[in-house]
């Protein structure tokens, strides 16, 4: 990744207080991508729900379906599986670079900073633990956590060397963990996918409340660190992280060309590699090599996810060079990026107490076209809600949660 006129964080002041960020010195980009990127997490999550449904040969995919749920299972296994959360982990740790430059900028010291960003990570596992165990198992805010609590420490103030050495290693690691996952796939019956499927949605399919909050904390447990372990997310953050560094979304006019080989290139990889899987699933050709296919599918996710996030830094450059900051689909997206947290959150509400078993159990009804609609009907919601927060001035109730834990807890040790 080249990165050319970086440009560096304003000089410290001395004596400056530890606090939050205002909403009227965020950038335009990353907040635009937040507010998109919520939209494909609810396109990716909503098919888990259809819980009675068979599995076919793509994540947790019906098997059947009619023409509508074919399109609608094709799109989502290109454009979205696995390529969300990638594009969520580039956006994470984007803002922990930008978090960090503004902490230093008002005269906190490294020490104070690493600590802000510490007790904010720790308080994001617990948020996700608490999620999990209420809602949601496939939770990723307790993942970002943990990873933030990794990888600050080894990372934040490391070279521009040793960030690009260490994403060449992890590309590198994430490719061979993809290519042994598919050999022991080759080798393994092709009726072990029902199963997995079948334990994915244990939780969902449950009736009772109780007993599914314990499978979702146990399952919860396994996604939390399985994200480490496919080296995906380590290596989107890591790259989010060299972003920050040279305000790659902040200031994309700088950047342009960098921009578009990373938007090109990622989104084409990703996608020309979730097609075969795509075609398996739906039965357009006849399945072979599934597990490459699957692996490959999966690994390509890294690339997609920032090349997503740099087509929204190109997006935001054209809306300001056009002038149109102030139009209202830009600043309704916009207002759910800066309340990217509660926007995930809120859609919990819909997946659990309305979709699964143990809730209304409507997801029994659904098919991959409707839930489709119900995904993106989900998200509008909260795009709106958002932007009545944004009109009267408030955060997002789980931001000012985390802000108040977080800054209070900071200011506290500094007592």
């Amino acid at each position: 990744m080249t990165i050319r006129n970086p440009h560096p964080a304003p000089a410290p002041s001395a004596g400056g207080p530890v606090r939050s960020t205002p909403l009227s010195e965020r950038s335009l980009a990353p907040d635009l991508a937040r507010g998109m990127m919520l939209l494909l997490i609810a396109l990716a999550h909503v098919p888990w729900f259809i819980y009675d449904a068979p599995a076919g040969l793509a994540l947790l995919h019906p098997a059947d379906g009619n023409l509508a749920d074919r399109i609608a299972q094709a799109f989502t296994v290109i454009i979205v599986d696995a390529r969300a959360y990638t594009m969520f982990g580039f956006l994470f740790a984007y803002g922990v670079g930008q978090l960090y430059a503004r902490q230093m900028s008002r005269g906190a010291g490294p020490a104070d900073a690493r600590r802000l960003l510490r007790r904010r990570h720790l308080w994001m596992l617990l948020f996700g633990a608490v999620h999990a165990l209420l809602l949601w198992q496939g939770d990723i805010i307790g993942t970002y956590g943990l990873i933030g609590l990794i990888m600050v420490p080894l990372f934040l103030n490391r070279s521009d060397r040793t960030l690009k050495a260490w994403i060449a290693v992890l590309l590198a690691a994430g490719a061979l963990y993809s290519a042994a996952t598919a050999a022991a796939g080759l080798v393994a019956p092709a009726a072990d996918a029902v199963p997995v499927a079948d334990v994915q949605r244990m939780s969902i399919a449950e009736t009772g409340y109780l007993p599914s909050a314990a499978i979702r904390l146990s399952d919860w447990g396994a996604v939390l660190v399985s994200g480490l372990f496919t080296f995906a997310l380590p290596t989107a953050f890591l790259i989010g992280l060299l972003a920050a560094r040279h305000r790659l979304l902040d200031e994309p006019a700088r950047h342009l060309p960098l921009l578009r080989r990373l938007a090109v290139a990622g989104i084409s990889v990703g996608w020309l590699a979730g097609l075969p899987l795509a075609l398996q699933h739906i039965g357009a050709i006849a399945p072979a090599y599934v597990p490459v296919f699957s692996g490959l599918h999966l690994y390509a996710g890294i690339f997609t996810g920032v090349g997503y996030a740099a087509l929204f830094g190109l997006i935001a450059h054209w809306i300001a060079t056009r002038g149109r900051q102030r139009s209202l689909p830009v600043r309704a997206l916009v207002s759910l990026g800066r309340r990217s947290m509660s926007g995930y959150l809120a859609q919990s509400l819909v997946w659990g107490p309305v979709l699964a078993a143990w809730g209304l159990g409507l997801g029994v009804y659904l098919s991959s076209w409707s839930a489709m609609l119900v995904a993106v009907a989900t998200w509008l919601v909260t795009v709106a809600v958002a932007y009545a927060l944004d009109r009267t001035g408030r955060r997002g109730p789980a931001e000012v949660l985390l802000r108040g834990l977080t800054y209070r807890a900071v200011r506290s040790g500094n007592d």
